[in-house]
């Protein structure tokens, strides 16, 4: 994809709604209720952003959303793109470019996970990623308007931000830890041969997303976090996953999440004056 053709998506954007976010903010699935938390300004259906992805899965609302929480603007993407839904790894990342081109500094990024050390509940801040089989987002032309060529991923999760997460679960009394996440390209859950090569590869979640736009987001100078919602045990021989019981258990737990984000968001406050 060209820069030109971000920069248009960007300013019918900027046409339709007057905001300039600070924070941008990926719901993952089963997660895209805490929209309904903040204090919302704009809203922006993907459908009515031409050359722009379409949300296909359950759970995922399929709109821009601009408000504030104590008074940081933020956007938040209802719903993201995915390699499965057989989208191009530049269709799949292309809200993150957006996002930044809008203002946004700093990404947060959340997704609901299979848990390979944690059980069902768990938040898991991500301190690092494997990719697995899912593709790059920047084989391909590089857009030199964005970031370089080559760039480094040696400390892409930022630790100041997963600390503030700490710190606000530890508050809250939730459930908290850090881990590694695996992105494999789905759509299929993970053979329970797969899981046991994902733990021995040091992987602690695994996921069908978020990989791809944190590659995408540390090209173009986002500062990022990562945050894993463990809605369900990764695959063992006895086990029998389903969709449903992702989108039932985060349901279940959503009421903490919405409290820890918050809190967390609440905190990045100085952040985004340094």
């Amino acid at each position: 994809m060209e820069y030109s053709e971000i920069l248009k998506i960007t300013k019918f954007i900027q046409s339709k709604v007057s905001f300039t976010p600070k924070i941008a903010v990926v719901l993952g699935s089963g997660l895209s209720d805490f929209a309904n938390t903040i204090e919302v300004k704009h809203t922006l259906n993907y459908a009515d952003i031409e050359n722009f992805p379409l949300s296909t899965v359950k759970g995922h609302a399929g709109k821009f959303v601009f408000g504030y929480i104590d008074k940081i603007p933020l956007v938040l993407m209802q719903g993201r793109f995915h390699y499965y839904e057989g989208y191009s790894p530049d269709k799949v990342v292309l809200g993150i470019r957006v996002m930044r081109q809008l203002g946004a500094k700093i990404l947060i990024l959340t997704n609901a996970a299979g848990g390979i050390s944690f059980p069902v509940g768990t938040f898991m801040g991500i301190k690092d990623h494997i990719s697995n089989f899912a593709p790059n987002p920047q084989v391909g032309k590089n857009i030199e308007e964005l970031g370089e060529r080559f760039f480094d991923m040696s400390q892409t999760y930022d630790k100041d931000l997963i600390k503030i997460f700490e710190i606000c679960a530890k508050e809250n009394n939730i459930n908290f830890k850090t881990g590694v996440y695996i992105q494999l390209t789905g759509p299929s859950f993970e053979t329970p041969s797969e899981i046991r090569m994902c733990k021995m590869l040091g992987a602690d979640a695994v996921g069908m997303s978020t990989v791809m736009e944190a590659i995408a987001a540390r090209h173009c100078g986002f500062k990022i976090c990562g945050v894993s919602f463990i809605t369900n045990q990764a695959a063992s021989e006895s086990s029998n996953l389903s969709h449903q019981e992702v989108i039932t258990n985060a349901d279940i737990y959503s009421q903490k999440f919405k409290t820890l984000l918050t809190a967390a968001i609440k905190k990045m406050k100085n952040l985004l004056n340094s």
